[in-house]
């Protein structure tokens, strides 16, 4: 019979489904069984499956269940024969030249927004952020470190007081016009070992095993103090934890609930990539501020030296652990050319952005 093809109606009533044929009538969908029982179904409560390439074909009703076809190459036909018109969509999916063109196109949109959005969305709210929320951020940030890496401290009292004096003066005399205000903490490393951080809301950590590695290199320490200084100035910690949420987000989006870790990786690539930068800019308030303290910013090689050695003698790679160099960090080796031409031509910090 023209413009009948065979069918399985699941009308949602039983399990087992109806052999019938299927016909169409101007705006109506005739479905009529093995017994001559004929219904009839609004097309506007039909929704019509996409053209695949492989798979059969099923159509879903509303109130009447599902229409399944088996012979997808029947059911083509026949919907072709009745008019039917695909969209631009569903034949650019049966193309490998649209699908790779989609996909390229695709991984450059994820890449520009990777480069030039995240960044820009970033700093957009970051500069909304209310100070007393970036407070709150690193106020629980310093509390789950000390609850859960961090170890207390064994430096004396009179020996913090010394480095805070220390660092105070320092940044006077680079920011006459008054420094961003914060605060200098003393921990155990635990995990971390010889390390520093900077949160946000000002908080500045560095741990015993730092100023023992440091030992004797006084300008190398304050050089790290000024270093996370420069990380509370440029809100480094804030942007970091906006982006990484930005990236989250982004990828949960595109991965589902597929996998959380899997989820993870991109953000946590995202936040090194971005880390890079900010060390760069870190590294330069560090070297200003050493100039402005009279002290030579080559002195700064010293701590790349001692963590070298260490690893070396406990085996690790560059990188390996968690030292102050760690991953995110650029290559020490250009770091440390950075540290020995500022100290003989000088640096002008970047501008905060």
């Amino acid at each position: 019979m023209p413009g009948v093809i065979a069918a399985t109606w699941y009308d949602g009533t039983q399990a087992r489904g109806r052999a019938v044929q299927a016909e169409l009538d101007g705006v109506t969908l005739w479905l009529q069984d093995e017994a001559g029982v004929r219904q009839g179904i609004a097309l506007a409560q039909v929704q019509w499956p996409e053209r695949t390439r492989h798979g059969q074909r099923v159509a879903q009703l509303a109130r009447h269940g599902s229409l399944v076809f088996a012979d997808a190459a029947a059911f083509d036909a026949w919907r072709q024969a009745q008019g039917h018109r695909e969209s631009w969509v569903v034949r650019a999916q049966q193309h490998w030249r649209a699908t790779l063109a989609a996909t390229a196109g695709l991984v450059l949109l994820s890449a520009a927004g990777y480069v030039w959005g995240v960044p820009w969305v970033a700093r957009s709210v970051v500069a909304v952020t209310p100070p007393a929320v970036e407070q709150a951020v690193g106020d629980a940030a310093l509390a789950q470190l000390k609850e859960g890496l961090f170890r207390p401290t064994q430096t004396p009292a009179a020996v913090q007081a010394q480095w805070r004096e220390r660092l105070q003066a320092a940044l006077q005399q680079a920011y006459p016009e008054g420094a961003t205000p914060w605060q200098l903490h003393f921990a155990g490393g635990g995990r971390l070992g010889a390390n520093a951080v900077a949160l946000p809301g000002g908080h500045i950590v560095i741990t015993d095993e730092l100023l023992e590695l440091l030992k004797g290199a006084d300008d190398a320490v304050l050089g790290v103090l000024a270093h996370e200084h420069g990380h509370v100035k440029r809100q480094h910690g804030l942007h970091a934890v906006v982006r990484f949420g930005l990236v989250s987000a982004a990828t949960s989006v595109a991965l589902g609930d597929f996998s959380a870790v899997l989820a993870g990786v991109p953000a946590l690539l995202a936040h090194m990539g971005y880390s890079r930068d900010a060390e760069r800019e870190a590294d330069a308030d560090a070297a200003f501020v050493l100039r402005a303290a009279g002290r030579d910013p080559a002195a700064m090689v010293v701590l790349f030296e001692r963590l070298g050695g260490r690893a070396a003698k406990s085996g690790e790679t560059e990188g390996g652990g968690l030292p102050i160099a760690f991953a995110s960090h650029p290559a020490d080796a250009e770091r440390v050319r950075f540290f020995r031409e500022a100290a003989a031509r000088g640096v002008t910090p970047p501008p905060l952005r």
